[in-house]
């Protein structure tokens, strides 16, 4: 009977396993009841890896090639087995294939706002998206801290943990970076490599390896969008402020023909924010004719106004305390207005 069970027992020849394209990271071999043949042949594909286990411990690692399994190809195997050289019968060990190819295309972003610190707003909340590649690089580290014994351990499997990961290292990475948190949004290739650089380590605690990691968008909120909004618009138009007005004017326009018909509301702030811009712009113009008057054909010295000068002085304290001044060029008009005055 014994002699019956023998000749019944499956015997393995070939070991190797061809990836459907699943996303499948590690595939445990059928074994069932049966034995891998002493000397069976043991391919390992390009982009994959073998790892050998036997009674919970990881005996030895395969890469890509062809084996015949012995006990000279399988040494830590045999010695686990205490086989000598002459044992040559079929033995029994769970088989892990894992592919090492690059898995890519792989998404990341905030599901929600994430709160961050910058040195100069304080506690703003951001978000962003982008992908990233990974691959296997360490099986034998995989296996004992991720897929363990299970049959299939896919991508998919894997992804909520590697999402975590990275929410969780975003604020260091923005800090590594050095890029101002305004420039973020222009800066994105030094963002990525900054969160590269941070998750490097973190896949590589659990036998992974980042190829690539991208920031294809980063969403300011939507006041910090409109001050980078006014300081681009400031620095078209430098320090010049017949420029400046023009500028304001030209943001007024849009909101004057949204309220158009209304008679009122954005439409009669708009109105009034243009009317303010045209007096400016008119306040200017008289200035500076009252410094060139004296030296005009008609020799009438034009006269600059206390009323008008205050005005001015009251438009640009608006300015500096809607923060699109500094003090500085306010202090720097203000002493260039009292010296017309003058």
């Amino acid at each position: 009977m014994a002699l019956m069970d023998f000749i019944k027992k499956q015997f393995i020849d070939v070991l190797q396993w061809t990836e459907s394209g699943d996303g499948t990271l590690a595939w445990r071999y059928p074994m069932a009841d049966m034995e891998i043949q002493y000397g069976a042949a043991l391919t390992v594909r390009e982009s994959q890896m073998a790892v050998f286990v036997n009674e919970g411990k990881v005996a030895d690692v395969f890469g890509p090639g062809l084996y015949k399994l012995t006990t000279q190809t399988i040494p830590v195997l045999t010695y686990l087995k205490n086989w000598d050289k002459l044992f040559e019968s079929p033995f029994k060990s769970d088989v892990y294939f894992f592919s090492t190819r690059q898995q890519v295309d792989q998404r990341w972003g905030t599901p929600q706002p994430i709160t961050i610190r910058d040195k100069d707003f304080g506690a703003v909340r951001l978000r962003a998206f982008g992908n990233y590649s990974y691959r296997v690089a360490d099986p034998k580290l995989f296996h004992t801290t991720i897929s363990g014994t299970r049959d299939v351990y896919t991508v998919a499997d894997l992804d909520g943990q590697l999402r975590g990961l990275i929410l969780q290292h975003i604020s260091n990475a923005i800090a590594a970076s050095g890029v101002p948190f305004l420039d973020l949004a222009a800066n994105q290739n030094a963002f990525a490599q900054a969160l590269a650089n941070e998750m490097g380590p973190a896949f590589a605690a659990i036998g992974l390896k980042l190829e690539v990691m991208t920031v294809q968008n980063l969403s300011l909120p939507e006041e910090l969008q409109k001050i980078l909004d006014q300081r681009i618009g400031m620095g078209m138009v430098g320090n010049d402020m017949g420029r400046f007005m023009q500028y304001q004017t030209a943001q007024a326009i849009p909101e004057m023909a949204k309220g158009a018909g209304s008679g009122g509301g954005i439409a009669g702030d708009a109105m009034g924010l243009g009317a303010g811009v045209a007096l400016g712009q008119v306040l200017a113009s008289n200035l500076q004719q009252g410094l060139q008057g004296g030296g005009q054909a008609s020799g009438a010295a034009a006269t600059v106004k206390p009323e008008d000068v205050m005005a001015t002085l009251e438009k640009l304290g608006d300015l500096k305390a809607k923060g699109i001044l500094t003090q500085e060029e306010f202090d720097a008009k203000k002493a260039e207005l009292l010296k017309k005055l003058a």
